[in-house]
């Protein structure tokens, strides 16, 4: 995009410049509500008017991107906040992958119990289930 505001850019200041100091001649301005008369050379002038419409155009396009400007800078506060939240989520996780490794490491070492004591298990918890189930 620059290259392109380059590209217009330069020719258009070049003609601009070009077209002010040809035009030499003495120009009167009257300022109305003061009464004060200014003579001046026309190339000046014109260069003048073409500097004051640059900086007013350019303040104007930087008051225009003012919201924009806002609403970046409360997403870049959002993006710290949830990036914050994101490191304090994943030493969470760690901390529970390091948990359940160890889990794994206790439940390891524990003896296994044989066929015959899970088929026990089995009917008491029935028992237990059953007795729930009476008893309400």
């Amino acid at each position: 995009m620059g290259f392109i505001k380059t590209l217009i850019g330069i020719p258009l200041l070049i003609v601009i410049l070009v077209f002010s100091f040809v035009n030499n001649d003495l120009a009167t301005f009257s300022l109305w509500p003061f009464y004060v008369e200014i003579t001046v050379s026309l190339s000046v002038a014109i260069v003048f008017l073409l500097l004051v419409g640059f900086v007013l155009g350019s303040f104007f396009s930087w008051l225009s991107y003012a919201p924009v400007r806002k609403a970046l800078r409360t997403q870049k506060k959002q993006n710290k906040r949830l990036s914050k939240e994101q490191q304090k989520l994943a030493k969470e996780m760690e901390d529970l992958h390091e948990n359940l490794a160890s889990l794994k490491e206790i439940e390891a070492q524990m003896p296994k119990p044989s066929k015959w004591e899970k088929v026990k298990n089995w009917f008491r918890r029935s028992d237990k289930k059953e007795a729930e189930s009476e008893s309400k």
